[in-house]
């Protein structure tokens, strides 16, 4: 057993998770992250990635319209290498009702959201994919953002303050000093080893698994989990974000986000038994297929790269029930006043959009408990990354030998820090993955600096395995970089890549048709036609590995 002592531990490594580690981390706490699987890994990674400007909700409510707006603008200058500001049209097609769009007109106007009324034919010029049957449209500040290169950044920024992280790690109990929580146990899911760790403030930030950490304090907070599903188209069908004029509902938002555009999203309820057994269902893939024919006609003409899904942490109020019908809303309780329990806070509800100032909210509700004076600097302080912008052409002159294509992908993913990963030697800019144009010398900074565990926590800092291929075509060359830098042994590496493997399977299955049929069916032939994976064993304790 060991035990070390923090000013505050957070469980949970979303976005939520990653800002408040950063928050506490800025203000001088002593600061632990413990979080189950990978940064990222949760809802926080199974999203659209929409910059919201606020739009989507400013009709329906209003303050958090307000709030998003207002976040929008401090991560546009924060955030910016995980940001790519394409704005945003509401078209109104020939079924919607004509009146939502003066509606929305009129909500964005009270909320404080840029918004321009533009003809059929300005739209159309934005968007020439878009359907040219569209009645009327809205521009407005929308953008994408990329969820796992936000959280890293914030992940990277605590550790750099001091802050320790601890991913793989699940907390198995709270430890009690009468009626207080003063600590966590928990063990490390790689190496078995239990740990112990004393704080003085428990934040919840698991999300909709909050509801667990809750009742190992003896708490009740009931979750209403829903389920959203999301498909990914293989090429950018469109270049800004293209929303449907209406109520927000099922298959009526199209983001483009990196090399690949995203259809979103459709919103069910289940049981809270069942938020580790996701599966996207062949009635949401038609759903949102036969919705975003109707924005934009030439989904019917491209592959579909892969599906997935995620669960909102939804805290109903009274009376509410269904998945959109619940508040979006941030809901922060001090478990003292609320339950009698001293030294545990729990934060949920909420969007991506907001996990900064959801952040900064739990901080300072720290802060007050720990009598900490000093006050939040995340709203203008940038990322690592986004600390200030150099020009294309110093980027290039900087780095002379190296190709342009891939000077500007690792700059895309990393920002300025850009400086760090690009080195002289050649195997350091050699690439590893042609899709999304990574190279060994990104996958050894990802190693050193941003927690990775594996070749599924490196595709979410680095995009391998997320472009065309799916990884066919690189992750064996990553599991032998593994090796080679002496992160795993023969066996580990092999035991990464099948993992790897196996997760992208199960985005490729609910969409097995055409070129994705035929895809993975290459893959398998490499895999275990050519290289035998399947048949690979572990070794027996005492045999050479």
């Amino acid at each position: 057993m060991t035990k070390n002592e923090f000013d505050v531990i957070i469980i949970g490594g979303g976005a939520t998770g990653a800002g408040i580690v950063r928050d506490c981390s800025l203000r001088g706490l002593r600061a632990l992250l413990i979080e189950k699987d990978d940064i990222a890994s949760g809802t926080t990674g199974r999203n659209h990635g929409l910059l919201h400007s606020g739009a989507r909700y400013a009709v329906k409510d209003l303050e958090s319209a307000r709030e998003c707006i207002r976040e929008n603008r401090i991560l546009k200058k924060i955030a910016r290498h995980c940001i790519e500001d394409t704005g945003g049209l509401f078209v109104t097609l020939p079924d919607d009702d004509p009146d939502y769009h003066n509606r929305l007109l009129e909500h964005c106007k009270y909320a404080d959201i840029d918004r321009e009324e533009i003809s059929v034919s300005q739209a159309l010029a934005m968007e020439p994919n878009l359907n040219e049957n569209i009645m009327a449209a809205i521009r407005v500040p929308d953008g994408t953002i990329d969820p796992f290169r936000l959280s890293s950044s914030n992940i990277l920024d605590a550790q750099e303050h001091g802050a320790r992280v601890a991913t793989h790690t699940i907390v198995t109990g709270l430890i009690k000093n009468g009626a207080n929580i003063a600590g966590v146990t928990c063990r490390d899911l790689r190496t078995g080893e239990e740990k112990t760790f004393g704080s003085s403030i428990i934040v919840n930030a698991a999300g909709v698994w909050g509801q667990r950490i809750c009742a190992m304090a003896g708490i009740e907070l009931a979750m209403y989990p829903s389920k959203g599903s999301m498909c990914i188209i293989d090429y950018r069908i469109n270049n800004v974000v293209v929303n449907r004029s209406r109520m927000p509902a099922d298959g009526d938002i199209i983001v483009p986000g990196d090399t690949v555009s995203i259809i979103g999203t459709t919103s069910k309820r289940i049981d809270y038994e069942d938020i580790e057994k996701l599966t996207v269902d062949d009635d949401e893939i038609d759903v949102l297929l036969a919705d975003g024919e109707k924005l934009i006609p030439n989904v019917s003409k491209t592959r579909v790269l892969r599906a997935y899904c995620g669960v909102r942490p939804l805290v109903a109020a009274s009376g509410e029930s269904t998945g959109r019908d619940i508040s979006r809303g941030i809901v922060l309780i001090d478990h003292a006043s609320r339950d009698g329990v001293e030294g545990i806070i729990t934060i949920a509800g909420g969007k991506l959009m907001t996990y900064r100032l959801m952040a900064q909210e739990t901080t300072d509700l720290v802060c007050r408990k720990l009598n900490v004076k000093k006050r939040c600097v995340t709203h203008r302080r940038a990322l690592p990354g986004s600390e200030k912008k150099t020009s294309y052409r110093k980027r290039i002159k900087l780095f002379t030998g190296i190709a342009e294509s891939v000077i500007g992908s690792t700059h895309y993913r990393h920002g300025e820090r850009v400086r760090s990963i690009l080195k002289g030697e050649k195997k350091n800019y050699g690439l590893i993955c042609e899709c999304e144009m990574v190279t060994a010398g990104e996958i050894e900074y990802a190693l050193e600096k941003l927690n990775v565990k594996d070749i599924i926590d490196l595709r979410r800092r680095t995009r391998i395995g997320m472009g065309p291929c799916q990884g066919e075509l690189c992750s064996y060359r990553v599991a032998g970089l593994f090796n080679e830098l002496g992160r795993a042994d023969a066996a580990e590496s092999n035991r990464f890549l099948i993992e790897f493997l196996e997760e992208r399977w199960k985005g490729i299955k609910p969409i097995l048709w055409g070129d994705a049929l035929r895809e993975i069916e290459f893959t398998y032939w490499i895999y275990q036609g050519l290289f035998g994976l399947g048949d690979l064993k572990e070794p027996k304790e005492g045999e050479d590995r």
